[in-house]
């Protein structure tokens, strides 16, 4: 039976600069990749033409909008990378004494 009263180690909580960055900068990345990859076979009109023809999209802005969809995406990817990795030692603490 694990004892949970007895604290353990574990490093101290990492600065906010420092944990926003390892979300947004690494999906930042993918959503560049991702953009490259999917841009390179699908074009921007074409796909406005299929989805909203009556909106006034130049390649430009329907570009700026699948990456930032893409931006969105691999973000959540990542935030939810690292609530799964947070240390369990700061979510399993003894109940109080009744």
């Amino acid at each position: 039976m694990t004892d949970f009263s007895e604290r353990r180690l574990e490093h101290a909580p990492r600065p906010l600069a420092q944990r926003l960055g390892a979300i947004v900068w690494p999906s930042f990345f993918a959503a560049g990749v991702a953009t490259m990859v999917f841009f390179a076979f699908v074009d921007p009109l074409m796909l406005r033409d299929a989805t909203f023809p009556d909106l006034p999209l130049t390649r430009e802005i329907g570009y700026s909008i699948g990456f930032f969809m893409f931006w969105l995406a691999t973000a959540s990817s990542s935030l939810f990378t690292w609530i799964l990795l947070r240390p369990a030692s700061r979510f399993n603490r003894a109940l109080p004494p009744d």
